[in-house]
């Protein structure tokens, strides 16, 4: 399971990293909507990161410096690979969410989640782009392995 992670959070980073750069080229065209869902998902892996290592932690909707938008990603991809190959992801943690109520999980059920809602903003993303007249990138999970292959 956990290489399949890898795979799949290697996929994040790709079109998270394509979506960056598709933001940067339409600067002046983009949404102020897309700025913040971009962030927003940037932010939850940031988060879901930090809950798992015991780190501080991003606030869900922050705004973060642009120029800096790429290392924020490549440093989350960094430490989900990190806990992947590091942690036992059957291992259950306890965290408080941003309304301070107390949850426990398994580590592997928070992986999940965090591909799961890039996955659901990235949708967002598309929709927004296209609104703002650009042409949105395929990210489809089938679509990234085919190129792989």
């Amino acid at each position: 399971m956990k290489e399949e992670f890898k795979e799949l959070f290697e996929y994040n980073y790709h079109f998270n990293e394509k979506l960056i750069k598709i933001i940067s080229e339409n600067t002046q065209s983009v949404s102020a909507k897309i700025f913040k869902l971009l962030n927003h998902l940037i932010n939850a892996q940031q988060i879901w990161n930090a809950r798992i290592k015991n780190e501080k932690e991003f606030e869900v909707w922050q705004i973060n410096n642009w120029n800096i938008i790429e290392n924020i990603n490549k440093e989350n991809y960094s430490k989900s690979l990190n806990i992947i190959n590091e942690i036992d992801i059957d291992n259950i943690i306890e965290y408080t969410n941003s309304k301070e109520i107390k949850f426990s999980n398994k580590i592997k059920d928070i992986l999940f989640h965090i591909i799961n809602h890039s996955t659901y903003h990235r949708a967002q993303i598309a929709t927004e782009l296209k609104i703002c007249g650009i042409e949105p990138i395929n990210t489809d999970y089938i679509f990234y392995k085919r190129k792989l292959e």
